[in-house]
């Protein structure tokens, strides 16, 4: 064995005793979906195999918020948070995932005297995540698909204990967040077809 193949060999065998885990900001990744991959349908246990693989997957966290519901909720409102609970209840019987749900709140009126609903709590619950399991070592590793700035505190908290941070980002990812990862890595159409669920 040449001492190319053989160091390369060492590092894959350290890799495989790291430990790491997946930060999905649901939001950010649905948007981009929507945005520039006509929708396309994801199969999540494979995304989380994919971005994790050659180390110790220890979990995929995946960060959104429930679908608005009135008080009473109308029909259309009860079947829309019927199906995401659906979701979510598929989501959380994959192996190693783990969904973080954050709440949604009213805001407004904008100038038009609309008002709109936004979510709340999910960044800090992704923050707190990324930064207890690397302040606990419980990995090492750590992939964000996200591109929000407010990540930012987080990334460098767990970059302080030893962390490696890569960032999956989509196609103007917050400049500080990017200059904060350790690695980037763009979602391209390759990467979102290599993990999309087959056609029924």
């Amino acid at each position: 064995m040449c001492l190319g193949s053989a160091s390369r060999l060492i590092v894959r065998e350290v890799r495989m005793t790291q430990r790491s885990a997946v930060f999905i900001d649901a939001g950010y990744l649905d948007h981009l979906l929507r945005s520039n991959f006509s929708r396309a349908a994801i199969d999540y246990a494979k995304l989380g195999e994919s971005l994790t693989v050659g180390t110790a997957h220890l979990r995929t966290y995946y960060y959104t918020c429930p679908v608005f519901q009135s008080d009473p909720p109308t029909e259309e409102e009860k079947e829309r948070y019927a199906n995401q609970r659906r979701f979510f209840d598929a989501l959380e019987a994959l192996p190693r995932f783990s969904t973080r749900l954050g709440r949604l709140a009213l805001q407004g009126p904008d100038s038009s005297g609309r008002f709109t609903h936004v979510q709340k709590g999910v960044d800090i619950l992704l923050g707190v995540d990324l930064a207890l399991l690397s302040a606990k070592h419980q990995i090492q590793e750590a992939t964000l698909l996200a591109g929000d700035g407010d990540f930012v505190p987080a990334v460098i908290a767990a970059k302080a204990e030893g962390v490696l941070v890569r960032l999956y980002h989509g196609p103007s990812p917050s400049s500080d967040l990017w200059r904060e990862a350790d690695e980037r890595f763009p979602i391209t159409q390759e990467f979102i077809n290599s993990v999309r669920r087959p056609d029924p």
